[in-house]
């Protein structure tokens, strides 16, 4: 996406591989290879020697792995493009993946996945996961468990490029001042004899299968503060209903402004934080409501919460507030867009899980669309489909937080 007079510019190497793809002895693997490609290639051939490169000329380097994609990205002056895509091959192409490395490496992605047992905040969502996709991998923790991670061997990291790692799941997304014949050129150099390479197919992700077993996972923790998670099942980025789906979480709670903060926050003091999210996957989605409150109010700022969600689902919203709602989606979509790395992800990521790259007009248009009646049949067929809830607090009995979730 060529971007005349911009300073910089962004480029990502995104991989249409994530967590659901794993097996439950692999769980963790694209995480950790997500790792590891940072410890040195053939060119860059230590870690420093990568942040170097691209810390040395003022840019930034990062990654991230989710459940369907893994991207690696940089953002560097425009006459650095060359430098970019060239340590981004490298680490991507040729990683060092040597056995010393992976030793250090289990240790300190072992030390993250404490981390994020130790929050209450981070334990309630791999809680909630799990109530959703339960024995799937779509429920299981992204970064993995220590017993696989301890498992990972350097040849593991080297099969699963090979397995994953292949031109037909592999976008590489430009956002900035770049000249795009020249651009196109240093990809091609970069990349070109790699993707001639033979290779099998990708691994196909396993479906989503719908949810079962105990809708609730009350765990007891010693803490100030409970945590909630709660939700159901919600269209994919690939259903036709994820407009709809967008203004519908926008009503219910995303902002000070939303049906959730001012009931539960502003009217009734009831919680610190409370909000409510979409979380998207090719096949499937979940809507959820996120609770952060004192112990004793818990139960109640539950119950509270999913009666917004059935007032959504039982009476049209008004004119005005679908109106702001709507407007909100809007400019929220046009100002995360301001920035090279954003577009970049933005047109990466929708070429990558969904064949084509659809323009911001067309979203702002798609979401202008969205009717009054849509929101209410989407909020019913969520409900429907069976709230789940994952709670982390000082509790010993399950009894009203079952209650609250039945609908």
């Amino acid at each position: 996406m060529p971007l005349p007079g911009r300073a910089s510019v962004a480029i990502a190497f995104m991989v249409g591989v994530g967590s659901r793809h794993e097996s439950e002895s692999e769980s963790g693997i694209s995480h950790f290879v997500e790792h590891m490609v940072f410890k040195g290639g053939r060119t860059y051939p230590t870690a420093r020697d990568i942040s170097e490169a691209i810390e040395g000329v003022g840019g930034v380097l990062n990654a991230a792995t989710d459940r369907e994609a893994t991207i690696f990205w940089t953002r560097v002056p425009v006459a650095k493009f060359g430098l970019a895509v060239s340590v981004l091959g490298d680490m991507l192409l040729s990683p060092a993946l040597e056995h010393a490395e992976v030793v250090k490496e289990r240790q300190v992605v072992i030390e993250e996945l404490r981390m994020y047992q130790d929050n209450p905040q981070d334990y309630v969502q791999i809680a909630f996961d799990a109530l959703m996709w339960p024995d799937h991998p779509l429920g299981w923790d992204v970064a993995g468990r220590e017993e696989t991670v301890l498992s990972f061997t350097a040849e593991d990291c080297r099969r699963h490029l090979e397995r994953h790692m292949l031109p037909s799941t592999l976008v590489v997304s430009i956002a900035g001042g770049f000249e795009t014949a020249q651009a196109t050129r240093m990809i091609d150099d970069a990349i070109g004899p790699w993707a001639e390479r033979r290779r099998a197919p990708a691994t196909a992700a396993v479906p989503a299968t719908p949810p079962s077993g105990p809708p609730l996972k009350v765990i007891r923790r010693s803490a100030e503060q409970a945590n909630i998670l709660v939700g159901a099942r919600a269209p994919s980025y690939n259903d036709p209903d994820r407009h709809v789906a967008e203004i519908l979480n926008v009503i219910l709670g995303e902002g000070m402004s939303s049906r959730l903060f001012l009931e539960l926050r502003e009217r009734r003091g009831l919680v610190y934080d409370v909000h409510s999210f979409m979380s998207r996957m090719s096949d499937t989605g979940v809507l959820g409501i996120g609770l952060a409150c004192e112990p004793r109010q818990a139960a109640t700022a539950l119950e509270a919460a999913v009666c917004e969600l059935r007032k959504l689902a039982e009476r049209p919203v008004g004119d005005a507030e679908l109106t702001k709602a709507r407007e909100y989606a809007k400019g929220r979509l046009l100002l995360q867009l301001e920035s090279t790395s954003a577009l970049c992800e933005y047109a990466g990521q929708q070429l990558l899980l969904q064949g084509a790259i659809v323009e911001p007009e067309e979203l702002v248009a798609r979401l202008d669309s969205v009717e009054a009646g849509e929101v209410s049949e989407l909020a019913a067929r969520v409900l429907a489909g069976g709230l789940r809830a994952a709670v982390v607090g000082p509790f010993r009995s399950e009894t009203r937080f079952q209650k609250a979730i039945a609908v």
